[in-house]
């Protein structure tokens, strides 16, 4: 079959607009940073529209056959958290330790695969520390009057470049500080590096340094734990499009000033989720925790490919009549599946081969293309209108079904939403009864038992599908 190594991968570089075929530093193996939650409140499904992106990306990496070595950062101090535990009396690592085991349980529920590394920010202090020490020393940062340390702009001349803001602006509001962790795009200033301690403020929150009492700003964070734990230069640095500025901008100002090296070759964005075409917001009733859409009855895989079917640099419209959509293409692609597992024919149809080889390709040349989502799942679609075909005029074997399987396998691998391998044994015997029972009713017009059992059998979690052979049950 096909070989997808010989595809070049090529991904859209928000610092250079343009799409670039990745080069790994390390010949075969990727360092990639993605941007984590801050700990302070339950993700949101706009925040997982770009967790389930990055896990897209990490997928596709390694289905091209490479390896990737990922950090995804836990935000667990700046000035939400800090306000969180105080409001709640309690330590800063109790209240951030309940979202951020909410957290990996999402996780798993949307079937994200685990980084290799997450650190925890309060897990760094020293690092964060030492970087902007070295910036002192380099003298592009300065002591502010209020104590706190700030990042010159004026003395990185590159500044803006991942953005592209227009310079005179940024040289104008140059001279203006803030001590925020986050700030809006016409605010262009020196930033935090290390925020000087103030009781009333922050409480007993507070980390030594020998620039005093304080704790580290936001964006120091990420570029202290980045090249730590990845090195100076990183192959791809991720996130969502509301993270490019400032803080990304401002990541790529202390490190390279630091290290005097390119902080990451290779930038990417996702971009925003809106529900119903609106901002989401609790004001507005439309802020969708994902245990929110889990309690209304959806389960992880359908919210998975809601938030995977649109290309991640075109906005997503989040809707309940879209997610409804999902639901019915997800089964339709289970549905296949299951049918194949259920192939019995002995001769092969001998035309199985081809149609699976064009498959792969279509399908792998497509996520070669910045990750070409939708284009990727037309191919799955339309292999399964062509095997669909030849199960209709009994040109398959059973062998080849298999065939078929072990490329959806390979498919799954990158989509991380099929249940490719559903073995009827795992339906409870019950369900098998009820069914039994439920046909003898329909045989005997007992219409009332009949839809009682069909009832049961779908508040169970399962679907009736009559075909040919008769009905079947098929999980939701």
């Amino acid at each position: 079959m096909f070989d997808v190594r010989s595809i070049p991968l090529k991904l859209y570089n928000t610092a250079t607009r343009q799409k670039e075929v990745l080069k790994p530093l390390q010949d075969g193996h990727v360092t990639l940073y993605t941007c984590g939650p801050t700990v302070y409140n339950y993700a949101h499904i706009g925040n997982f529209r770009t967790y389930v992106f990055e896990d897209l990306l990490r997928r596709t990496i390694q289905f091209f056959g490479l390896g990737v070595t990922q950090v995804m950062n836990l935000t667990d101090v700046d000035d939400k958290t800090i306000r969180g535990a105080i409001a709640k009396g309690v330590s800063l690592n109790e209240y951030t330790q309940t979202y951020k085991d909410a957290f990996f349980a999402d996780l798993k529920t949307l079937n994200i695969q685990p980084a290799e590394v997450y650190p925890a920010a309060t897990d760094y202090i020293d690092e964060m520390i030492k970087v902007t020490q070295g910036l002192l020393d380099k003298e592009v940062a300065y002591r502010g009057g209020d104590g706190s340390v700030y990042y010159a702009i004026r003395k990185f001349p590159h500044y803006g470049c991942l953005s592209h803001l227009n310079m005179d602006e940024l040289q104008a509001g140059a001279s203006e500080r803030v001590s925020s962790d986050e700030y809006e795009k016409d605010n262009v200033a020196d930033f935090v590096l290390w925020k000087a301690y103030d009781p009333e403020r922050d409480g007993q929150i507070f980390w030594d340094s020998p620039f005093g009492r304080g704790r580290p700003g936001w964006h120091m964070e990420c570029s202290a734990m980045a090249m730590k734990l990845l090195g100076e230069t990183l192959d791809i640095h991720v996130g969502g499009i509301d993270n490019m500025f400032p803080h990304h901008e401002n990541e790529i100002a202390q490190s390279e000033a630091y290290s005097g090296k390119p902080f990451a070759k290779i930038w990417m964005h996702a971009d925003h989720l809106v529900v119903d075409g609106k901002k989401m917001s609790k004001s507005l009733g439309n802020f969708y925790p994902l245990n929110d859409l889990i309690s209304r009855g959806f389960t992880g895989a359908q919210i998975r490919y809601m938030l995977l079917q649109t290309h991640y640099k075109t906005q997503l419209n989040f809707t309940f009549m879209g997610l409804e959509a999902v639901k019915e293409s997800l089964q339709r692609l289970n549905n296949f599946c299951q049918r194949l597992l259920e192939v019995e024919t002995v001769h092969p149809g001998g035309v199985i081969a081809p149609i699976l080889n064009q498959a792969l390709i279509s399908f792998a040349e497509a996520l070669a293309d910045d990750l070409n989502i939708s284009v990727a799942l037309a191919a799955v679609f339309d292999l399964v209108h062509e095997v669909n075909v030849l199960c209709d005029a009994k040109k398959i074997s059973s062998d080849e079904a298999q065939q078929v399987i072990n490329l959806f396998n390979r498919f799954n691998s990158v989509l991380g939403f099929l249940s490719v391998d559903k073995q009827t044994s795992e339906i409870p015997q019950e369900l098998h009864d009820a069914l039994e029972k439920r046909n003898q009713a329909r045989k005997d017009k007992n219409w009332a038992l009949a839809d009682n059992l069909r009832d049961y059998i779908v508040n169970s979690g399962y679907t009736i599908e009559d075909t040919a052979r008769g009905a079947r049950l098929i999980k939701k």
